[in-house]
């Protein structure tokens, strides 16, 4: 798994129970797997189309930070599927897992666009 992110918890991301709210972190998970699915399929009309089952394996505090860790499951005609785990960047501990992620690329009709990807790239190997 590639950890692509880290946030701080704050105050203003907290529950009425003093512990990350669940609604901040699918927020920032949702934001990390459009911008990698924007990047690569190289469309920035990339949307997400489903999201797996979402496990609470721990919470996170204020003061800790956290790490988002997005990995490709496979390429579909339009879409990309990717698996997520965020954790405690200090302890390690994981704070949820998403076994399933479908983003899609669209046209500027808003249908499915076919992207012709079938391996994850850099972008510093595009412009070689």
């Amino acid at each position: 798994m590639r950890f692509h992110t880290r946030k701080w918890i704050k105050p203003e991301d907290l529950n009425p129970n003093g512990t990350l709210f669940g609604g901040r972190i699918l927020e920032w998970i949702d934001e990390e797997c459009a911008l990698y699915s924007i990047v690569q399929l190289e469309n920035p009309k990339t949307v997400t189309k489903y999201m797996s089952e979402i496990d609470f394996k721990s919470s996170a505090h204020q003061g800790d930070i956290i790490e988002i860790g997005i990995d490709v499951v496979k390429f579909g005609t339009a879409s990309l599927t990717l698996k997520c785990e965020v954790r405690n960047k200090m302890t390690r501990e994981t704070i949820i897992t998403i076994d399933k992620i479908v983003m899609v690329a669209l046209d500027s009709d808003g249908n499915a666009k076919p992207h012709g990807k079938t391996k994850i790239e850099f972008v510093k190997d595009r412009l070689k």
